[in-house]
């Protein structure tokens, strides 16, 4: 007898196909648009074996990801795999410390623009170093900053599973980057109030030590330069460009209760149509198009 015949080689199992399941976005190619979901697979990809990988991501495109929810601990998922009771995924991070949001939020506060853009719905790529600075990585850097379970009887974990939550969780933190950060343990109100607290403070601290006496203008120089530029604006750069999310606000608020119709439906046209006629105003032409709102 051959020695070969002692192995056999077993196909992998099919999963049950359903139509409940929350369908990837991504046909082919990468899963995520924003740079913070592609450092999100990222760390993934840097833990799973390519075979489990490729198998997570035709779970997520063929919609095997039946549910996926916010714990306190992190994220519940439910998958329909091979066996007719889907599988039960949990996903967490390691949480920060309140001694370490502290530091976090000291270095955010030094400059604005995190507020800014943060506010905005969006994620500063310069976050990553202000984490660095205060000594903590924003993204799971290592395999015990992220805890991952599923209830299958693969013994690999992650499991392809696990992988197929992974990627449709990229896909929302394009949707929401404040995910990242309550996986971290803070929320989004959290992380603004302390930062307009920070904000607050040196603004604060600038105007006690201003010794200069305020100029105040006539209300007759006021009027008749109203509209000028001033010199110091003259070589501000400007970027204008639709946000990363379409209709941020009508999103962010939610669809009201007393509305059958969707709002984006509704109003979605409405805010392009303003969009584009205040870059018309502004800069004197017409942008075309778009999904800036």
């Amino acid at each position: 007898m051959s020695r070969y015949n002692y192995y056999r080689y077993f196909e992998p199992s099919r999963p049950i196909e359903t139509d409940k399941g929350i369908k990837a976005r991504s046909k082919k190619g990468a899963f995520a648009k924003s740079w913070w979901a592609s450092r999100w697979i990222t760390a993934l990809e840097q833990l799973v074996d390519p075979g489990r990988l490729r198998r997570g991501r035709n779970y997520a495109r063929r919609g095997q990801v039946l549910s996926i929810a916010e714990s306190d601990a992190g994220v519940v998922a439910t998958v329909q795999g091979s066996q007719r009771t889907p599988y039960r995924v949990t996903i967490e991070m390691k949480k920060l410390g309140d001694a370490q949001w502290e530091h976090i939020f000291d270095v955010l506060g030094e400059q604005a623009i995190f507020s800014a853009q943060l506010l905005a719905g969006e994620m500063p790529q310069e976050i990553e170093e202000a984490f660095e600075a205060a000594g903590i990585s924003l993204f799971p850097a290592t395999r015990s900053a992220l805890m991952t379970q599923c209830s299958c009887p693969d013994s690999a974990n992650p499991c392809k599973h696990i992988a197929a939550v992974h990627y449709i969780l990229g896909e929302q933190f394009d949707e929401d980057p404040f995910l990242l950060f309550r996986l971290r343990g803070r929320t989004q109100a959290q992380i603004m109030d302390a930062l307009s607290g920070r904000r607050a403070e040196g603004d604060s601290e600038e105007a006690e030590d201003e010794d200069e006496v305020e100029v105040v203008t006539r209300l007759e120089e006021s009027v008749t330069h109203f509209w000028d530029v001033d010199p110091l604006l003259a070589e501000l750069k400007l970027s204008i460009k639709p946000p990363i999310t379409p209709y941020p606000v009508l999103k962010r608020l939610g669809q009201p209760g007393f509305l059958e119709e969707d709002i984006l439906a509704l109003l979605g046209s409405a805010y392009r149509a303003i969009s584009q006629a205040a870059i018309t105003t502004a800069f004197g032409e017409d942008p075309g198009p778009s999904d800036s709102n």
